[in-house]
């Protein structure tokens, strides 16, 4: 079962990330879903990572929020600057080989405020909801094109498992990185 959206506890803290005076990481809200979409498909096929067919699924929010816990970052005036999906459970993850797994997916950070932290931020905050949860290891596969997304996970310590890249269709090759928790 899913936390709750409601109330207070929907805000679940403040962080100081430089360039931006506060950020806060919050579980996504349906009326969110639309500039989730938006962000995502824009700067997924818009910026060329991905081709327009994957774009169909980048805009399915609602799909991805029942089958995940769907997060977004908001800058101090509460825009909506990031989003990813942690997948802790299910096949939402498509890269997840066990329970022990967990998997981010559809990482995003507004183009204005990339190179701010708010993309190591959404990570760390993976990362950390998943060791809560009792997960072992944090799995995701990215396009080869993702040259950046390369260097954010190797930062944070990702290390690639070349024995799991897969091609969900043909001309689609992805990579996975994967960190033990």
């Amino acid at each position: 079962m899913r936390p709750s959206l409601e109330g207070p506890a929907y805000a679940r803290r403040v962080v100081d990330v430089p360039a931006l005076p506060a950020v806060r990481i919050e579980h996504a809200r349906p009326a969110d879903h639309s500039a989730i979409a938006e962000l995502t498909v824009s700067v997924y096929v818009g910026g060329g990572l991905a081709g327009p067919e994957y774009g169909v699924e980048l805009a399915d929010v609602a799909r991805r929020a029942e089958l995940s816990e769907l997060l977004v970052v908001r800058d101090d005036a509460g825009r909506l600057v990031g989003s990813v999906a942690l997948v802790l459970d299910g096949d939402f993850g498509e890269v997840t080989e066990s329970d022990d797994e967990a998997a981010v997916r559809m990482l995003v950070v507004d183009p204005a405020a990339q190179g701010r932290g708010i993309g190591a931020l959404l990570m760390s905050e993976c990362l950390e909801r998943a060791r809560a949860a009792g997960k072992g290891r944090m799995v995701l596969s990215t396009s080869t094109v993702m040259t950046a997304a390369h260097r954010l996970y190797e930062r944070l310590g990702f290390t690639r498992l070349p024995e799991r890249d897969w091609s969900p269709v043909p001309g689609v090759d992805l990579l996975v990185y994967a960190l033990d928790l």
